[in-house]
């Protein structure tokens, strides 16, 4: 049984505050809870319903026996930071970013100004989908460990390396070519597959500073056959991978 203490401290991580101070998260959800574990993630604690631990036995053995730990639905209620919780959940230790600068031969997603929490676990599961191992984050996006985040990644960050750096500072020091995704550049269409390079997504509303723009190498677009004005950040850069990582 949770002490009220340890319920508290749970709780807490729901900000980033507290995930910064502790350098620990929380993640909610059956599937991701069970690919973390796969993925050999630094997992701290499971918190789950007796059926599902029991479903999961085999998987659990990965874990020490006192990381895993049987809470009744209530309890979990109280913990989550969703809207509907789940029958299981994790608390994991944050993982050291490494060298923000991406390797020759790769390809990585440099994100700036990302502000929705689905919206950044929407592009984290795209990179898992088309093999992209590292993202780098601008400072101003919302927090990677955010549980809206997390939950919206179905497990993808387990297998992407996050990083956060200055995105112009980025464009500055890699010898990598970028491609800045923009509503007036060269038409996706005429780009070969990409053996390496960086490709730039920017806010939701107002996209990449005019100032990210000028340094990249390319200014690309996606040809629009509509009247729309805009597409969202994570549907633009499906888009974009699906066409120039294939």
């Amino acid at each position: 049984m949770l002490s009220k203490a340890q319920i508290k401290y749970i709780q807490s991580l729901q900000h980033k505050k507290n995930r910064q101070k502790f350098s620990q998260y929380v993640a909610e959800g059956d599937k991701i809870v069970q690919e973390l574990i796969q993925a050999g993630m630094p997992v701290q604690k499971v918190f789950a319903t007796n059926a599902w631990l029991q479903q999961h036995e085999v998987l659990l053995k990965r874990l020490p026996a006192e990381n895993v730990m049987a809470v009744d639905e209530g309890t979990l209620k109280q913990l989550s930071a969703l809207t509907t919780p789940n029958n299981a959940m994790a608390l994991l230790d944050m993982e050291p970013m490494g060298n923000p600068l991406p390797a020759a031969g790769t390809v990585v997603l440099a994100l700036e100004a990302i502000q929705d929490p689905g919206n950044m676990g929407t592009l984290i599961r795209i990179a898992d989908w088309f093999g992209i191992t590292q993202i780098i984050c601008s400072p101003d996006c919302v927090d990677v460990y955010n549980p809206k985040t997390i939950q919206a990644t179905m497990g993808s960050i387990a297998r992407v390396r996050i990083t956060e750096y200055d995105i112009k500072e980025l464009l500055s020091k890699s010898a990598l070519p970028s491609y800045a995704a923009t509503l007036h550049g060269k038409n996706i269409t005429e780009f070969t597959t990409l053996k390496e390079g960086i490709i730039l997504i920017g806010n939701e509303g107002r996209g990449l500073n005019t100032d990210t723009q000028e340094l990249a190498t390319h200014k690309i677009t996606i040809p629009r056959l509509g009247g729309a004005e805009s597409l969202n950040a994570a549907v633009a850069a499906g888009i974009i991978c699906g066409r120039l990582l294939i």
